[in-house]
């Protein structure tokens, strides 16, 4: 799904190795991630793992077609327009990884089984068997450490011109209808593992709309699968949380409005609450 047209930035500040014949990207490659509304005021940064299905060319596709490339294991169809409006509405700058979470997830941990995964809901990725640690380790120094070097500088730069309010931290994912032959029935969920400051509330606001199915980290568990979240918000004491919404809620631009505007406004009320900047840890 194509932004919105926001201000972006970006920067690659990683190490690159000496010869360019080593390098997995190059000069016509985008950037490893970008930044939208970067000039947003709020102490708040919102952040998207999954925002792109690019890759970069050398990798050919990873052996993919198109229709396998434009599928949810390939990226969270919808969630960059999502954050994006976000961005927008609550003042704040979204940093979106710029690949595929099929050239390395954005959101497991270095050498995680599934932060390279060789197959992704029972689809077989070909640029990804039998890699050597050079191979792997420049995925993670182009385009996973760049992405989260950029989000540890936005957190700080709000940290410091903050006046001493500890930022917040915001995830958007989106998840597929139909997993391993189950059907989702939820509309959206709220993933976190200790830190309730901002999940609880949010579960308590998404469940006042009977009409919504919430899960209460459902359909992943925050306390299972949750890198950026634990390592920029957690580890840190800031607080943060997960919002995953169904696909096909996101199919066009009017769903994306829609939910962006709903969540948007729930988001809005609960960070006028003074007392939830500031580190705490649980």
């Amino acid at each position: 799904m194509p932004p919105l047209n926001p201000q972006f930035s970006s920067s690659c500040t990683s190490p690159q190795p000496a010869s360019s014949s080593l390098r997995l990207l190059n000069s016509d490659d985008p950037p490893p991630f970008t930044i939208a509304n970067p000039d947003g005021q709020a102490s708040v940064v919102l952040v998207c793992d999954h925002a792109s299905n690019v890759i970069p060319a050398r990798l050919n596709e990873l052996g993919l077609n198109a229709h396998e490339r434009s599928q949810h294991i390939a990226w969270d169809i919808g969630a960059a327009q999502v954050a994006q409006l976000l961005a927008a509405r609550l003042d704040a700058p979204a940093v979106l990884a710029g690949y595929s979470r099929l050239v390395i997830d954005c959101n497991r941990p270095p050498g995680h089984p599934t932060s390279i995964a060789e197959v992704s809901d029972g689809i077989f990725i070909p640029g990804n068997r039998d890699l050597s640690d050079l191979e792997a380790e420049n995925r993670l120094n182009e385009v996973f450490w760049p992405y989260h070097h950029a989000i540890t500088q936005a957190l700080a730069h709000r940290w410091r011109h903050g006046h001493g309010r500890a930022p917040v931290l915001i995830a958007v994912h989106s998840f597929t209808p139909v997993m391993n032959g189950f059907r989702r029935p939820w509309h959206l969920g709220v993933l976190w593992n200790r830190d309730p400051r901002l999940a609880k509330p949010l579960l308590t606001r998404f469940r006042a709309h009977a009409e919504w199915c919430v899960g209460d980290n459902q359909p992943y568990s925050g306390r299972e699968v949750g890198f950026t979240m634990d390592t920029h918000g957690g580890a840190a004491g800031l607080p943060h949380v997960e919002v995953e919404i169904r696909q096909d809620l996101l199919a066009d631009d009017a769903g994306c409005l829609h939910w962006a505007a709903h969540i948007g406004d729930i988001l809005e009320g609960l960070l006028q609450d003074n007392t939830l900047y500031e580190v705490r840890h649980y």
